[in-house]
């Protein structure tokens, strides 16, 4: 399947967004625990990166601890936080050599102090690489991401009237993060799950029956050949897409 893709064709998405879902039912099924799983999950975001940038993916956005995910036990919770750290250790610098920058979406306010610059250290490192653009959501969840863009905008008196889309969404988490064309979410699971809300929009949506763990690199060119066959527009008819 992978030669079946042109990394200069105009159908490649700019930006895919991928919600990482079946890590638990992965473990369960092999009697391993939660954590493996999640663990599992975290291996396999190397090997889509990699082929992400491949393709020619210029945005790849991951969500990888959502803001409701604090409902988990408590265990399971400090396991994903232990987990992020590690990776942000043993990653980052191959992160910088693959000339991948890394972000964050969220808020990071409620990570532990040590977490939090771990974070900061990868993003600043890798500030200036440009190959492929990796956001990591993590203590994201797209309603609160909207509140906390008109708390800002309401704490900076802002004019109604003068609030416009571009304007809105210069207080989002990241204002320049592109809305995304391809959201890719695993498991079996149709719904977005307050991912995204404003950024995906108008994106595609791709539902795979795999667990994320077992999403190989097949699968993402599959997600890709898909996207290509598709015709978006935007609210348009399709003769005003095709300028008919």
């Amino acid at each position: 399947m992978a030669e079946e893709i042109d990394p200069t064709a105009t159908c490649i998405p700019n930006h895919v967004a991928i919600i990482m879902d079946g890590n638990g039912r992965w473990a369960r099924e092999r009697g391993l625990s939660r954590l493996e799983g999640h663990e599992a999950g975290t291996e396999n975001i190397r090997t889509i990166l990699r082929r992400a940038a491949e393709r020619g993916v210029r945005y790849l956005t991951f969500w990888a601890f959502s803001t409701e995910n604090w409902r988990r036990p408590e265990e399971e919770v400090a396991g994903l936080m232990a987990i992020l750290g590690r990776a942000l250790v043993s990653e980052t610098e191959e992160l910088h050599r693959q000339g991948a920058q890394l972000r964050h979406i969220g808020d990071l306010s409620a990570l532990d102090p040590e977490l939090q610059a771990a974070v900061n250290h990868a993003m600043a490192l890798t500030a200036e690489n440009d190959r492929i653009v990796l956001t990591i959501a993590f203590n994201y969840g797209g309603r609160q991401e909207l509140l906390h863009a008109v708390q800002r905008m309401l704490a900076e008196g802002i004019d109604p009237e003068a609030v416009t889309e571009e304007l809105f969404a210069s207080y989002l988490y990241m204002p320049d993060l592109p809305d995304a064309d391809l959201i890719i979410r695993t498991s079996g699971e149709y719904r977005l799950s307050n991912f995204l809300l404003w950024q995906g929009a108008y994106s595609e949506l791709y539902f795979s029956p795999k667990y994320w763990p077992d999403f190989t690199s097949d699968d993402f060119d599959a997600a890709l050949l898909d996207f290509a066959q598709r015709e978006r527009r935007f609210g348009a008819t399709s003769a005003q897409v095709r300028g008919a």
